[in-house]
């Protein structure tokens, strides 16, 4: 049980000339010695938790340490008893414990813990993870959007409100602090789309090797990281279609590696291929084979696996010179060229998902929705053949008045 007893004092002159060494509260058990003066300046509440090790707290007041008291015993009969040596464990200690024992592909694992060291930890890895306010989770997220895009900070701070919901858990909090957190609203739609003469305007500039790559991201709309993983298993070149099953990830400090992973399970897809696509596929590797190891259709001058970074500088010379503007700033662009001719040609959202491995249509409606065609003369073709210029309706008789 917790109890309270006195942990400071000042003791009156008769306490010590009686050489006492604490005040004398209850010499004869009758209540307090009148002679007694002293000036208790702070009490402990004293108590042991659930595993039986001590505990204890300071308060200036009685009143304030009898509460402590009562409130320790009623959670630990309720089950919402939180040891206060627990929760000052900082955010940045439990939060490698808790990146340590999650499972997640290689390539979410290295996003983890680059968003936790680059983003999060600077602002309060080091602070209590009991301590962490609401207002602390929040001032993070604005400093965030400062400098990276929305989408991207959404993905911060979800790392930031995993960690704390796992803290909750684990009873080092009793509440997370991730509640009405305001996000910075994501751009969503593209506002530029490369047209087909800008596409082959870049794809004339670059490097001859990399020519069919940018031909092939712009009739396959795969993402950059896809496209550089592309392998020839993954092409049936005689049903003229293109498995997407792997991507090349950057590993920190090592590159890059061909691997098993993709961005959602709905990018695990089929892309049917056009013939010119596939025609571009087997001129390629005619003039260069796929990687004797790997199997990689595109490689890099040396022959090894691609890496975005260094091709970013090719393709921003090849547009420069090809007179494209610069929000054309990588492959990327090719991926919403490919939205761009889908939608044109009448495809539908789900069409469009599909194609891209969107994992919902919703995320298909938010980037590329407003390229859809409104379509006003069919809605009102589809009422005019219903109901003509002026329907006649047939009027009940009017009632007879009585």
């Amino acid at each position: 049980m917790a109890h309270v007893e006195m942990h400071r004092w000042e003791l009156c002159r008769s306490c010590t000339e009686a050489g006492r060494t604490k005040p004398d509260r209850n010499p004869d058990g009758s209540g307090k010695a009148e002679a007694c003066r002293c000036k208790i300046t702070a009490w402990r509440t004293r108590w042991r938790n659930p595993a039986g090790a001590p505990r204890s707290e300071v308060f200036a007041r009685k009143l304030d340490a009898n509460q402590k008291s009562i409130k320790v015993e009623n959670d630990k009969l309720t089950g919402a008893y939180i040891d206060p040596r627990d929760g000052k464990q900082t955010f940045k200690s439990y939060a490698e414990d808790w990146r340590q024992i999650q499972v997640h592909a290689d390539g979410t694992e290295q996003l983890v813990e680059q968003h936790l060291r680059l983003h999060v930890y600077p602002r309060i890895g080091d602070r209590p993870i009991g301590a962490v306010r609401t207002s602390e989770v929040q001032a993070l997220v604005k400093a965030a959007s400062q400098t990276l895009a929305a989408s991207t900070v959404e993905v911060v701070y979800s790392r930031v409100k995993a960690v704390f919901k796992a803290a909750v858990r684990d009873r080092l909090r009793f509440e997370t602090p991730c509640v009405d957190i305001k996000l910075p609203k994501p751009k969503g739609k593209v506002d530029n789309v490369m047209t087909v003469d800008q596409v082959l305007a870049i794809a004339g500039q670059v490097p001859e090797r990399y020519r069919a790559l940018v031909l092939v991201g712009a009739g396959t709309g795969l993402r950059p990281g896809e496209l550089f993983g592309l392998t020839v298993p993954a092409i049936d070149f005689l049903r003229r279609t293109l498995d997407v099953e792997r991507q090349m990830v950057r590993v920190r400090g090592q590159g890059v590696e061909l691997r098993d992973i993709l961005k959602t399970e709905a990018s695990r897809r089929r892309v049917p291929l056009a013939k010119v696509v596939v025609d571009i596929l087997a001129d390629h590797l005619r003039q260069w084979p796929a990687h004797p190891e790997l199997g990689l259709i595109f490689t890099n001058q040396r022959g090894g696996p691609i890496q975005q970074y260094p091709l970013g500088e090719v393709w921003k010379t090849a547009r420069g010179k090809a007179g494209v503007p610069e929000w054309a700033n990588g492959p990327h662009q090719l991926r919403h060229h490919f939205a761009s001719l889908l939608i044109e040609d009448g495809a539908s959202v789900k069409v469009v998902q599909k194609r891209l491995g969107h994992a919902s249509a919703k995320t298909t409606l938010d980037t590329y929705g407003h390229m859809f065609p409104d379509n006003e003369d069919a809605t009102r073709a589809a009422v005019e053949k219903r109901y003509g210029a002026q329907p006649e309706v047939d009027q009940a008789p009017a009632a007879s008045e009585s």
